[in-house]
């Protein structure tokens, strides 16, 4: 969530312990203000989907949570092989949090891959639940490990529980005529219900969801609850685990309302109906499959309903090009895509700058460049969306800072492309993307009007009195052309990538002309109206400003708040708004002796601000598929300040 509310828990990696109850069964009962669990295997294993799973029950409770997945980008990555590792981690707690957390107080894994690949993240004294199945001598040299780290003593520093996981599996389906091969893949189920009893979720969601996911196979189904059911009862029997945990839900973190679960591209999804609705505007979405961003096509196909067309182009640029024709035809228009999809696509935002079109062009930012890092997180395409085209095609750009923000974000990015006739550019990432969090969901009467006037009839007078449509007769405050719908008499009009004449639209070649364009659309896109940048400075007297942008939010924010429990002063702002920059950001920027850009790319954003108000931003940056981590940025923020 994003309260400004100080919180202990976020001072350090780890569970704060609270008090310890018995059990009606005689175990002990341990409650917990927060805990971080990771759940870790090969592609195949289904982790995705348990934490998925943990997830929605977790929401249900009412904790707040953030969550981090992390998977290979092959569809089968090789098994029991370090870069075959899929993983989800979730952080959830009885206060507000804000980032998926720097340390897993818990990880489940399934292999020596998995345990291999995420031992050196855990702090010294994490639990850690083993499949002892998977540690065969063939699959620990396949990882490299000499000996068995089960019995070899290096882990003697954490609270191990070897559980034979597949064995106890295929034991509780033995009833069900499956092959021993197809009994294996229930082990996930198996685990989560273990989980689920450690952490007292509810268990009715997930029941309902196998029986829903498997409905045309209820044996399956059925094998599924079953493996669930067992993992559950393990738990509660066995003397393994002599404690479960309780995490209570987070009242006190949540204003008033209704709220869901939801994933970053989900709610840029919802955003763009609603978008859509407020503008009472057909939606089409032009789009060519791209990770991350392929799971908004996926959504927007369900919602016929709302008005809703999508197209799965044949590559990038038909997808564009056809999402191009539908703003011109009246529709509320979208591509989505990805790093590489945008390099595509550079030659048809032009053409959408020239046409001074609505347009909205979703970046769901990756790892690069090429094909770079699919399935990893990277802030890498911010000045490919400030300057990638060819001549002066100055584009709005946008960017949300949770996943439950793409939502808001996605309503904004469409007040500009409507009210201001221009592409616009909405910057999410991966990690935006497929991380989680509690939403409120919105009254229709907060959102905002988006209702627009197309042209209805001719809007110039000729010298010898003549009424005639001018596309390019401009609004005096916008500086935005008419939208014109094919077809509607007396308002034909040439369009193409030629420039225009100022008024007419007709094709220009007159020098004075082009420069009067130029300027006029780069004039446009300066004058878009956006909030002032807010600044978070409780007492007024910091002298470093931590700057951010997108999804660097969560661990920026997480970073501020330890720096000040420990009794530091630091100022924090975040831009959502990057082209234009809020009016006011010179001025926010001037008032601190030193200003931290953190980033996930090699300095885009400080690059920016160091050329437009000659400050001397420090960049902090990294670039290695991952989000930040709080103490990281803290570390950095601490050092700044004793500078």
């Amino acid at each position: 969530m994003t309260s400004q509310v100080s919180s202990p828990a976020e001072q350090a990696d780890g569970t704060v312990l609270g008090e310890q109850r018995k059990a009606a069964g005689g175990k002990a009962v341990r409650r917990l203000n927060r805990v971080i669990i990771r759940f870790a295997g090969d592609s195949g294993d289904g982790m995705q989907l348990t934490g998925d799973r943990f997830t929605s029950e977790t929401a249900s409770f009412g904790n707040d949570l953030s969550t981090l997945p992390n998977f290979p980008a092959e569809i089968r990555a090789p098994a029991g092989t370090l870069p075959g590792v899929s993983s989800f981690q979730l952080h959830f707690a009885d206060h507000d949090i804000l980032t998926p957390g720097d340390a897993p107080n818990v990880l489940v894994a399934m292999n020596p891959a998995a345990l291999k690949a995420n031992i050196g993240d855990l702090p010294r004294g994490a639990e850690i639940i083993v499949n002892t199945d998977e540690f065969t001598k063939r699959a620990l040299q396949k990882v490299g490990y000499a000996s068995n780290p089960l019995e070899d003593g290096s882990l003697d520093g954490y609270s191990l529980h070897p559980v034979p996981l597949t064995t106890l599996t295929i034991e509780a389906l033995k009833e069900f005529d499956l092959s021993r091969k197809e009994a294996e893949r229930s082990k996930n189920m198996f685990a989560l219900g273990l989980l689920s009893w450690m952490y007292h979720r509810p268990t009715e969601g997930t029941e309902k969801f196998l029986t829903s996911k498997f409905a045309k196979k209820p044996d399956i189904a059925a094998a599924n609850i079953a493996a669930y059911r067992a993992g559950w009862n393990f738990g509660e029997t066995t003397e393994d685990f002599a404690v479960s945990y309780e995490v209570a839900p987070a009242a006190a973190a949540f204003p008033p309302g209704v709220y869901r679960n939801i994933s970053g591209n989900l709610a840029l999804a919802y955003g763009l109906i609603a978008a859509s609705r407020q503008a009472d505007l057909p939606l089409f979405l032009g789009s060519y499959p791209i990770t991350p961003a392929s799971d908004i096509l996926h959504e927007l196909s369900r919602h016929k309903n709302f008005g809703v067309r999508t197209f799965q182009a044949e590559d990038e640029i038909a997808g564009i090009g056809a999402a191009l024709g539908a703003a011109f035809g009246g529709s509320l228009a979208v591509t989505t895509t990805s790093g590489p999809g945008v390099a595509l696509k550079s030659e048809t935002i032009g053409l959408a700058v020239s046409l001074e079109l609505p347009l909205l062009i979703v970046d769901i930012q990756r790892g690069g460049p090429s094909t770079g890092l699919p399935t990893k997180t990277e802030q890498a395409d911010l000045l490919q969306a400030m300057y990638g085209r060819n001549g002066e095609a100055p584009v709005p750009v946008v960017a949300p800072r949770t996943p439950a923000d793409c939502f808001d974000a996605a309503l904004e990015a469409a007040r500009i492309a409507l009210t201001y006739r221009t592409p616009v550019f909405l910057l999410s990432d991966g990690y935006l993307a497929n991380g989680s969090e509690p939403w409120r969901i919105p009254d229709t009467e907060e959102l905002p009007d988006l209702r627009v006037r197309f042209a209805q009839g001719p809007n110039h007078t000729t010298d010898d009195g003549t009424e005639v449509f001018w596309p390019y007769q401009r609004d005096p405050r916008t500086l935005a052309r008419p939208w014109a719908i094919p077809g509607t008499p007396g308002l034909e009009h040439r369009i193409g990538g030629i420039e225009k004449q100022d008024g007419t639209g007709n094709i220009s070649y007159d020098p004075a002309n082009h420069d009067f364009m130029v300027r006029t659309r780069q004039a446009k896109v300066d004058g878009v109206e956006v909030p002032d940048l807010e600044v978070d400075d409780p007492d007024g007297g910091a002298g470093v400003l931590v700057l951010g942008w997108g999804s660097t939010y969560g661990p920026v924010t997480a970073a501020v708040r330890r720096i000040r429990d420990a009794g530091g002063a630091v100022a924090q702002a975040h831009l959502r708004h990057i082209n234009p920059f809020p009016r006011n950001l010179e001025e926010v920027l001037r008032r601190y002796e030193k200003v931290v850009v953190p980033e996930m790319n090699l300095g885009q954003l400080a690059t920016l601000i160091r050329a437009k108000y000659l400050v001397d931003a420090r960049s902090h940056n990294q670039v290695n598929g991952m989000p930040f981590k709080a103490e990281q940025l803290a570390e950095v923020l601490k050092e700044a300040i004793d500078d």
